[in-house]
């Protein structure tokens, strides 16, 4: 299993169970409530725990890229299922919210990133001829998972009370990586699949020819696009994933039953932005997805700064948001693998993936402090402005050739 596999579509199938586990890091909101109630915690240090566990995510993806691109993925994998499980059943232990932090937050967030970056960077090595499409596939698991693993969730919290959840749901999510990681295999050098030809690299598109070190990329201009496409994009969608029932509630005046439902619909559009933009780019390129991605963002967000909401428009709002997070977390490894090769792809986009982990600690802090309207305005700017980028954005020229 370690040298060769028989068909590279179980490659995605392992990829798949990963994700599905993985994709139960959205399903925090589950627990705010019973937490609360139990600890008597104050509210706003329950949530961080949803931010610190984001941002142990994204600098584990930096550090994992960098270890799966020397070692390989499996080993990799193995290791942040075991830290993933580890983290959750930990939890259950948790009497403050600092454990919470250390336990579910940071243990379970480092093994999150590092199983997390481990699928992406070997399928788009057997993918060369379908990168966008299995990306998509692969990151619209991690969508389903908060939907799969939800009622779970809720039947343990009612039955065994929450802590004794976190013990159990770390037992499953652990299990289920270490298993979907045994099929995480690279291909042989110089792999391509039968009847593909590689495209030659353009001015326009194309798959570049050299691997850029993350060294070279971060001297890149095109470095600095994938940053601001990362860092806006996600702070706008965080913004609303992080507190959607807030906002049906404050703004809409919807009851707490009544706004949860967005959690659900973020979650439905959410896989589907992973599964159906990752297609759509391979059709009409990368670059213009994410034009098209950002210019639906700027509406969102300015309708919902503006616009009086009823139930019908706020879930539209929301769906919409869901739809472009999961179309970013698709295209842009593609781009990151397709503009600076595929060799180091999993720690160039690790270093990518870092500014996910600061606009996780950002945005939902700023959404309550200068409330939400305002907030909505300054991503709605921000997101206009990471469109306009789009038109500036071409392939990187290799080091020794003229920029």
């Amino acid at each position: 299993m370690d040298t060769k596999i028989a068909n590279r579509w179980l490659v995605v199938l392992g990829s798949i169970i990963m994700q599905l586990s993985l994709g139960a890091i959205y399903t925090w909101s589950l627990f705010n409530k019973p937490l609360i109630d139990k600890f008597g915690w104050d509210p706003g240090a329950t949530v961080f725990t949803f931010s610190v566990t984001l941002a142990s995510f994204a600098l584990a993806v930096i550090v994992a890229g960098r270890i799966q691109d020397k070692i390989g993925p499996k080993k990799v994998a193995i290791a942040g299922g075991l830290l993933t499980g580890l983290g959750v059943a930990l939890a259950s232990l948790a009497h403050t919210p600092l454990m919470l932090y250390i336990t579910y937050g940071f243990i379970a967030g480092i093994g999150i990133g590092a199983a997390y970056v481990t699928p992406l960077a070997t399928c788009v090595k057997w993918f060369p001829d379908k990168r966008g499409l299995v990306t998509g596939i692969i990151l619209a698991a991690l969508g389903v998972g908060g939907m799969v693993f939800k009622p779970l969730i809720l039947m343990f919290i009612a039955k065994f009370g929450v802590s004794t959840a976190f013990l159990y749901l770390g037992i499953i999510y652990g299990i289920l990586i270490l298993i979907g990681a045994q099929f995480l295999v690279v291909p042989p050098p110089g792999y391509k699949p039968e009847g593909w030809t590689p495209p030659a690299p353009t001015a326009a598109g194309g798959v570049s020819a050299y691997n850029f070190t993350t060294g070279e990329a971060i001297k890149t201009r095109q470095f600095y696009f994938l940053v601001i496409w990362m860092f806006f994009g996600a702070a706008a969608c965080l913004m609303i994933i992080s507190v959607a029932t807030d906002i049906g509630m404050k703004m809409v005046g919807l009851s707490l039953a009544a706004a949860g439902n967005a959690v659900v619909t973020i979650s439905l559009f959410n896989a589907a932005g992973r599964l159906i933009w990752g297609a759509v780019s391979d059709r009409v390129g990368r670059t213009r997805s994410i034009l098209f991605i950002n210019l639906l963002l700027f509406g969102a967000m300015l309708f919902m700064s503006t616009a009086s909401m009823t139930y019908a428009t706020f879930l539209l709002a929301t769906c919409v948001v869901g739809f472009c997070f999961g179309g970013l977390a698709s295209v842009l490894p593609t781009i990151t693998a397709e503009w600076f090769g595929t060799a180091n792809v999993g720690n160039n986009y690790g270093a990518v993936f870092l500014f996910y982990g600061v606009a996780a600690l950002l945005a939902p802090r700023l959404s309550v402090a200068i409330g939400f309207e305002s907030a909505f305005m300054v991503a709605a700017a921000a997101c206009l402005l990471a469109a306009a980028v789009t038109f500036l954005a071409k392939p990187p020229a290799a080091p020794s050739q003229p920029a």
